[in-house]
């Protein structure tokens, strides 16, 4: 018995299931949209260059977790500077003047000072501190590349940098063992305890300059945080946030294109078997079983091995291996169809075979469709992210599977980054429910056993 949109409509509605699987859906596509207005389209490229990511923290938590922590974890600050100019004789000195009042807990994961200077010859750059105990130190003194023309330089001065441990060692005595502390924590140690000094501090960056035409511009100083975001941050310092609004479209390009492409290509083979009859049915789902006895996860990866593994190539091997479970469904469904009376008074009528499938086969067919392209999608989104996690997916592109992929790499399960595992792997689920949801609900139409 065909049913019109409105009944259709009607039974999907009357179960609660299904509307809270189109919600989670319209959420989902709202973060896809919000993907596409909000980040830029190098955002995707910039995902796995890490020059990209310097500015951010390393590690770091979401910041929503200080509301349940008793010490405050340092926040990820970004510093601007006072300027100043002075000219003694030929020698200019620009100086950069960041001040921060630091009242956290625990110590900073790092710092970097990030500058762009215009200038002729070779200027002298200093980074030195002052602590709120008065003590002052020179973290580094480093040389500006000669250039004999005016020219813009970019470049960082980073807390790894091995001079500035040694500068700190030299400069400021420590009643405990700097053997294995990292240069940030000893910048803001306590002199009689490895633990964090609270209080005004101010780093000064001043550069020498004996051509006296030099200019800084853009100049930052970045204190790393153990906190930072919605969602934290990677090994690699990336905000995982983004990653996640990003992988949301590609997740739903994946799971809607694959389970559409297989569907239709089963339903159409499964039709045109089933319709047929005789030779030709017999012929086509022996190849059917051929397909389906083929293991598809191992031929995958081979496949992803050998051809490449671009997401298009995968959805594309996706489609191949999904269609025969619909075309033997498809095939049994019309096998009983086309003995209706109906059916057979159009082939009396002397309808052709290509008017009456579509006709009269094929919208019988359609809640059955909806059906299985509902039901298919969280195979094929779990399936790409099975080949990203095992590392065969397309790189170029953040999916949920390679954001876990990299989780593994790095060790985050071991390590306890419970926020670099946990987002992907719950938006991998709820993508997968909200389209189960859906399916239950349509089964309630396809099976009339069900309907209300």
């Amino acid at each position: 018995m065909n049913l019109s949109a409105k009944e259709i409509w009607k039974e999907f509605s009357s179960n609660g299931i299904g509307l809270v699987g189109i919600g989670i859906l319209v959420v989902l596509l709202c973060m896809s949209i919000a993907a596409f207005v909000t980040m830029r389209v190098e955002t995707f490229k910039e995902w796995n260059d890490p020059v990209s990511w310097l500015t951010y923290p390393k590690s770091a938590l979401p910041a929503w977790v200080n509301y349940f922590l008793p010490q405050k974890l340092p926040e990820h600050m970004i510093l601007s500077p006072q300027e100043s100019y002075q000219k003694s004789g030929n020698v200019t000195v620009v100086t950069d003047v960041f001040a921060v009042d630091y009242e956290y807990d625990s110590f900073p994961s790092d710092f970097i000072y990030q500058y762009s200077a215009k200038y002729t010859g070779t200027p002298l750059m200093q980074l030195s501190v002052t602590r709120p105990d008065g003590i002052s130190s020179v973290l580094t003194s480093v040389s500006l590349p000669q250039s004999y023309n005016e020219t813009m330089f970019s470049g960082m001065l980073f807390s790894t940098d091995n001079s500035i441990k040694k500068n700190l060692e030299n400069n400021i005595t420590f009643q405990f063992a700097v053997t294995d502390v990292p240069s940030q924590d000893l910048v803001f140690s306590d002199l009689d305890q490895n633990r964090s000094l609270k209080g005004h501090y101010v780093f000064k960056v001043s550069i020498y300059d004996a051509d006296g035409g030099i200019t800084l511009d853009k100049s930052k100083f970045i204190l790393g945080g153990k906190v930072y975001g919605l969602m934290g941050t990677d090994e690699l310092r990336r905000d995982l946030a983004i990653g996640i609004l990003l992988g949301t479209p590609l997740a739903l390009f994946i799971g809607i294109t694959v389970s559409i492409g297989s569907v239709m290509l089963g339903l159409v083979y499964g039709v045109f078997a089933g319709f047929k009859g005789k030779a030709i049915d017999e012929t086509m789902m022996r190849f059917n079983d051929v397909i389906y006895a083929m293991p598809a996860l191992p031929l995958l990866i081979i496949l992803a091995v050998t051809l490449g593994n671009s997401i298009f190539l995968i959805v594309g091997f996706l489609v191949i291996f999904g269609w025969v479970g619909v075309a033997k469904v498809s095939r049994s469904m019309v096998m009983q169809i086309k003995t209706l009376q109906y059916i057979e008074a159009s082939k009396l009528m002397g309808q052709k075979d290509f008017k009456i499938i579509f006709k009269h086969v094929l919208p019988q067919l359609l809640p059955y469709t909806f059906a299985s392209i509902a039901i298919s999608v969280p195979a094929a989104i779990t399936t790409e992210a099975g080949l990203s996690f095992l590392g065969l997916g397309d790189p170029t592109f953040p999916t949920w599977g390679q954001i876990l992929h990299d989780a593994s790499v790095y060790g985050a399960a071991e390590r306890g980054l419970w926020w670099w595992i946990l987002p992907p792997g719950i938006m991998i689920a709820i993508t997968g429910l909200a389209f189960v949801f859906i399916g239950h609900a349509m089964d309630t139409i396809v099976n009339p056993k069900l309907r209300r």
